[in-house]
């Protein structure tokens, strides 16, 4: 018999390298609880950091869900859609560590990026594109075949991965105005202007020091792409370069799954899609569809964690209206 509306379905967790959401569903696709806790990328904090992290949103979920304390599991279906989970080492480590905890009866692991494709596909199947810090890219065919990337940066082959990239190149770039190397770019005040300092070499040091942190060169990431826009040419370049390799992901798992002629729904997520610049946007659309001219290029609109619960409905074959229930809830949360 289906579950009733109030009864736990699905615990369901989007995993990132800064903060970790997790909701509880019924099988009818009401929002039964939702909470917001840690890091829980276990390349950067370690497994059982991992677990600890986790295990806190649990706790805060059966809490507002007001399930007896100590009750495990609390839900049939739990997802886990974490960052970090790149290889299949990842996942024989960490698939047994999450069931041996007992929060649910069966338990799906994925990279997060599945649930950023999840989230904004409207069927169980599509292909995702996260470039925020990073880059990454994960796809399911209508037949259930899937395919994702190891998305290491340099290690894995990624020639630009992600909005940490832009953010040092555009130092390297007003760094190189500087100081001879390199042609002028209004970088050169930008990029400074941004920390507050007087020029490039003055960033330079304060990172090298440690007075500003190294991961705020990602603040450079729109910067870049806003001195692009402005019609700076190095900009430009380095724009293109990106985008470039964001099509180079979509292409090759469109070309992995044969989906060349399908109306495939591609999802774009993470801030560096934020960005206005048209033609950073221009150029990752005419790359995909120079390869899949029917395929439609979808801007998530919804946290990522909505695709891990989707994921989770459709494990268990819940109806299309539980699916758009939740999708609602989670939109407007």
């Amino acid at each position: 018999m289906p579950d009733p509306a109030g009864d736990p379905a699905v615990l369901a967790f989007d995993g990132g390298s800064t903060k970790t959401d997790a909701v509880l569903v019924s099988r009818a696709g009401a929002l039964l609880a939702r909470a917001r806790v840690g890091p829980s990328n276990h390349q950067l904090v370690g497994v059982e950091a991992m677990l600890d992290v986790l295990g806190q949103a649990v706790k805060e979920i059966a809490r507002q869900a007001g399930l007896p304390a100590g009750r495990l599991p609390i839900a049939d279906t739990g997802v886990a859609c974490l960052a970090g989970v790149d290889l299949p080492v990842d996942e024989e480590t960490i698939t047994p560590a999450i069931a041996g905890q007992r929060w649910s009866v069966r338990t799906i692991l994925r990279n997060d990026t599945f649930a950023v494709s999840r989230a904004g596909t409207t069927s169980s199947w599509g292909i995702g594109v996260v470039c925020g810090t990073g880059v990454n890219c994960a796809a399911v065919g209508p037949d259930g075949a899937s395919v994702r990337f190891p998305a290491l940066a340099e290690l894995s082959g990624d020639f630009a991965p992600g909005g940490s990239w832009l953010g040092v190149r555009a130092l390297g770039l007003a760094l190189r105005a500087d100081d001879g190397r390199g042609d002028d770019t209004t970088l050169r005040a930008l990029v400074p202007a941004h920390f507050g300092l007087p020029d490039a070499e003055a960033v330079l040091a304060a990172v090298y020091t440690g007075a500003v942190s190294y991961n705020r060169l990602f603040e450079l990431a729109p910067v870049l792409l806003d001195a692009a826009a402005g019609g700076d040419a190095l900009a430009r370049d380095a724009a293109n370069t990106l985008a470039d390799e964001i099509v180079a992901f979509i292409r090759a798992a469109i070309g992995r799954l044969g989906l060349e002629a399908e109306a495939v729904e591609v999802v774009l997520g993470g801030g560096v899609f934020d960005t206005t610049d048209v033609a950073f946007h221009a150029r990752v659309a005419d790359g995909v569809h120079a390869v899949a001219p029917r395929a439609e290029l979808v801007h998530l609109d919804a946290p990522p964690v909505l695709g891990a619960a989707l994921i989770g409905l459709d494990a268990i074959g819940a109806e299309p209206e539980a699916k758009a229930r939740v999708r609602r809830a989670l939109r407007t949360t």
